[in-house]
């Protein structure tokens, strides 16, 4: 299944340590969301991906794996291992890291695009931080590239989310489906990237992030 052109997609995860880190409460929030209008749900771990495709089964997903290597900053489906997890688990869509860092078992960005296609069917979400790794990512055959690693890494980590200026110089450069995500706090944020030319805006922190959200309003508060 494929994301429709100018939907909300939310982003279901919860920290680890969290009470809500569960496959049936992130699907029960994913079902929520699905309820109130949103089209696609991007999710993390095969096992939340499962819960929610059972619950949700005619709804796009888009599944990652968010696995941590001893001496690779790759953490967003680093291999292709952790692809056919989740698809077997039930994406749609296949989110990676499609920056320049090394990956582990010295897979390349390219041949883990193509070996996705070829074995597993289904599509893949670039998430990059440059220009330059979503050209690439492009090159190698993503189906959707997102501005995800905008500000998380080496290269831009001066930066700060919503990565509205590399959304416009993808969607000048590329004629393939670019998804804003990262820091869309507030439904203005969303509007102004899908004015900008966002195919689809993912929300994550601002809708679920539960525990985020307590400990910042808490702060403010003298314990």
């Amino acid at each position: 299944m494929k994301i429709p052109q100018s939907s909300l997609i939310v982003s279901c995860q919860s920290p680890i340590d969290s009470p809500l880190h569960n496959p049936e409460i992130i699907a029960a929030i994913a079902k929520a969301s699905i309820n109130q209008g949103a089209k696609g749900i991007r999710v993390d771990t095969p096992s939340h991906i499962k819960a929610v495709r059972k619950l949700l089964p005619n709804i796009p997903i888009i599944g990652l794996w968010k696995r941590y290597y001893q001496g690779y900053d790759v953490y967003i489906t680093p291999c292709f291992s952790d692809a056919a997890e989740i698809a077997n688990a039930g994406a749609d869509i296949i989110a990676i890291d499609a920056t320049s860092r090394n990956r582990p078992q010295g897979e390349s960005m390219m041949n883990l695009i193509q070996q996705i296609h070829q074995e597993l069917g289904t599509l893949v979400m670039a998430d990059v931080d440059t220009i330059e790794n979503a050209l690439a990512s492009s090159q190698a055959g993503a189906d959707y590239i997102g501005t995800t690693l905008y500000g998380y890494t080496k290269e831009t980590e001066n930066f700060f989310p919503p990565g509205y200026s590399l959304l416009q110089e993808m969607i000048r450069q590329l004629d393939i489906p670019i998804i804003c995500e990262g820091g869309i706090s507030n439904p203005q944020d969303a509007k102004q990237a899908l004015e900008y030319g966002a195919h689809s805006v993912v929300v994550g922190t601002a809708i679920t992030g539960i525990d985020l959200k307590v400990k910042a309003f808490n702060s403010v508060f003298i314990n």
